[in-house]
């Protein structure tokens, strides 16, 4: 097969990640549930528009391509609410090393080194590009539920202290934002949104 074949197989498998379905729903096209592929736009488009609050110095192109691919993997994993219980996501963490090595096993060798080793950059968020851009990844739902009076922490009935959790890597990689999602979550509990 050649580079350009593999690189054609992946790019009509990634098509996939439209069908894969999130907690969270687009609140202007009549609360319907919000796609990963969605999901990925939007916030590489965030992490753009807000590049400039990252603390520390980042690469703004390897932090979107992490947000790129970062959940294509759940095109053999499926989505898994972010406020599953612990025993859920450590099973999902195996579902969705196995789909990587898959999905970014269909691109030719380099381009599969390196996208995989984007993807699990990210999953450990130890750097600060992957810290950056998992801050990117978890700011959005907080907008999108600020913004559906609560939206899928209401229907979940999800607390101040799991949404603070969920977002605390922004607390060292973009501070003014970490402060804007403290305020944000008491906006929320007042409201009745959060517990």
């Amino acid at each position: 097969m050649t580079d350009l074949q593999q690189q054609l197989a992946f790019i009509i498998e990634i098509d996939k990640l439209k069908a894969v379905y999130r907690q969270t729903t687009v609140k202007e096209d009549n609360d319907r549930y919000e796609n990963s592929a969605e999901h990925s736009w939007h916030i590489t488009l965030i992490a753009q528009l807000l590049k400039d609050y990252a603390e520390q110095p980042i690469d703004i192109t390897r932090v979107v391509k992490m947000l790129l691919i970062h959940d294509i993997i759940e095109i053999d994993a499926g989505d898994l609410f972010a406020f599953a219980e612990t025993k859920d996501h450590q099973q999902q963490a195996l579902k969705e090393e196995q789909a990587a090595q898959r999905l970014f096993g269909l691109l030719p060798e380099a381009q599969h080194q390196e996208y995989k080793s984007l993807w699990f950059e990210f999953e450990q968020a130890e750097t600060d590009d992957a810290q950056f851009a998992k801050g990117m990844d978890r700011i959005l739902p907080l907008v999108q539920n600020m913004n559906n009076q609560g939206g899928s922490w209401a229907k979940h009935k999800i607390s101040q202290a799991q949404v603070l959790a969920r977002n605390s890597y922004l607390e060292k990689s973009a501070p003014k934002l970490w402060q804007y999602v403290v305020e944000q979550t008491e906006l929320a509990v007042a409201n009745g949104w959060l517990k």
